[in-house]
Parts: structure tokens; C-alpha cells; sequence
């Protein structure tokens, strides 16, 4: 009889919270947005929004037949997006609405998919971690279970970079389309 291996997802927790801008001006917004967005560990600079992440979780090891084996692996992984939130939305001209509408979902999409390319990292590990073969020792099998944790976590660092780097080389051409498809729907 072969025991059924259960395919089993990372377990994933995703939480937000929001940060207070005021202004009347798109220049308002924008300093607000500097002054008042979170400060990220990677560029030591504010940004308009942010997604802190944190990976985590267990490896579980079995010895038989003088082998060692991964017995089961369970990833954890959470993310905390922190986004703006606009406090004279009401009271502002219809266009800077607009605006702010077009950029505050902007944010919300970059942070969302910054959480999105931790959770693929996540499964990635743990699937990895799963299927490292048996070795001669436990020891030697936290060595290769160490160096694939650091190889996965290495790879979702430079995808999260060039994530940010590529979104940041679109963003005018990104808020442009837009701001002309926002102004279609309001029929101007």
C-alpha cells in the first residue's frame, strides 16, 4: 500500500492597513503621499504604498532505512499591504477625484501583486522543500533545506525588484490610459 501524499497550500494571511493623506491639489497629493507613506527597509525612502512580507514555517524530517527524508514541509507566509487613504475626497473638485481614483487604484494593484509574487514564492518553497530527495543524514538534509530556502527567497527578492523596476519605467504611460479610460467612462 503507497501512502496518498495530500497537496496542501502555504498557509497564506493577508492583512491592510491605511495611512492618512489631506490635500486639495494634485501637488498636495503628491506631497502628502512623500511625506506621510511608509518607509520601506529596501530603499529607506517613502512610497505611496508598501507590502511588508514575511515568510515562515516548518520542516519536519523522518530518518528510515539509515536515510533522512522530509517528512512534511508547511510554509507560512504573511503580507501586510499599507495603502493610502484620502480624508477631503469629498470635498474635492471632480478632476482631482479622478486623479485620485486612477492612483489610489494604481497603488492598490502594484502592493496587491507584490503579495501575489510572495505567495507564488511560497508555494514554490514548500513544493521544493517536499520534494528534496532522501539523504544520508538529517544534517545533511537541513544543509540542502537551508540552501533551498535561501535560493527560493533569493529568487523572490529579485523578482519583487524588477517588479519595481519595471513599474516604475510604466507609470506615466500606466496613469495616462488610466486617466483616459476613467475620463471615457464619464463621458468626457
Amino acid at each position: 500500500m503507497i501512502p496518498a501524499i495530500t497537496h496542501a497550500d502555504p498557509l497564506i494571511n493577508k492583512t491592510y492597513s491605511y495611512f492618512r493623506i489631506g490635500g486639495r491639489t494634485a501637488e498636495d497629493l503628491d506631497k502628502e503621499l512623500e511625506k506621510r507613506g511608509p518607509v520601506t527597509r529596501t530603499t529607506g525612502h517613502r512610497h505611496p504604498g508598501a507590502t511588508e512580507i514575511k515568510f515562515g514555517g516548518e520542516v519536519t524530517y523522518v530518518e528510515r532505512e539509515g536515510r533522512c527524508a522530509v517528512g512534511g514541509a508547511k510554509i507560512t507566509l504573511r503580507t501586510h499591504l499599507i495603502l493610502p487613504r484620502w480624508n477631503n475626497r469629498r470635498r474635492a473638485e471632480k478632476d482631482l477625484v479622478m486623479i485620485w481614483d486612477a492612483l489610489s487604484a494604481d497603488i492598490k494593484r502594484h502592493e496587491e501583486r507584490h503579495a501575489e509574487i510572495a505567495r507564488n514564492y511560497a508555494r514554490t518553497l514548500e513544493r521544493d522543500l517536499k520534494r528534496l530527495p532522501a539523504s544520508r543524514s538529517c544534517q545533511a538534509l537541513e544543509k540542502q533545506v537551508a540552501e533551498t530556502t535561501r535560493r527560493v527567497l533569493e529568487a523572490h527578492d529579485r523578482d519583487q525588484l524588477r517588479f519595481d523596476q519595471v513599474e516604475s519605467k510604466n507609470f506615466d504611460a500606466r496613469m495616462m490610459r488610466l486617466l483616459k479610460y476613467r475620463m471615457q467612462q464619464n463621458g468626457r
